[in-house]
């Protein structure tokens, strides 16, 4: 569903039952913003779809070394992450490395792309 008016479009990308992102969707439901919500377990994630989204984050900022997938990761897969594209090749490997949740907004021409959630973090995005 596409809305060409004034509204932006906006996209939370996730994993269902992940607290983060739980948080960011009641949050969007509570202020009635409309999205879209793009699981990464089931829809999937491209490089393109990475490549954009660095394009206003670092991949250091996108790629989550907290998390217990990237913990569990073998040493040597770990020293290999140098780079942006080795960051991508391992976020579509294993979509449960990448930060959650991913935030677009914006349409083709502009897109914003932000991580995480906090409610002082998304007031100050949708501010009016």
């Amino acid at each position: 569903m596409m809305h060409h008016d004034q509204t932006a479009n906006i996209t939370l990308y996730g994993i269902p039952n992940c607290d983060t992102v739980k948080k960011a969707r009641a949050w969007l439901d509570a202020q009635a913003l409309a999205y879209t919500f793009h699981n990464f377990k089931k829809d999937g994630v491209t490089p393109a779809m990475i490549q954009s989204w660095l394009e206003d984050l670092d991949w250091t900022i996108l790629l989550n070394r907290k998390g217990a997938t990237w913990r569990a990761l073998p040493e040597e897969r770990k020293a290999a992450i140098i780079d942006a594209p080795s960051a991508i090749a391992l976020m579509c490997e294993s979509p449960s490395v990448i930060k959650r949740p991913v935030l677009t907004i914006g349409d083709a021409d502009a897109q914003h792309c932000k991580v995480g959630f906090s409610d002082a973090l998304y007031q100050q995005i949708f501010k009016k």
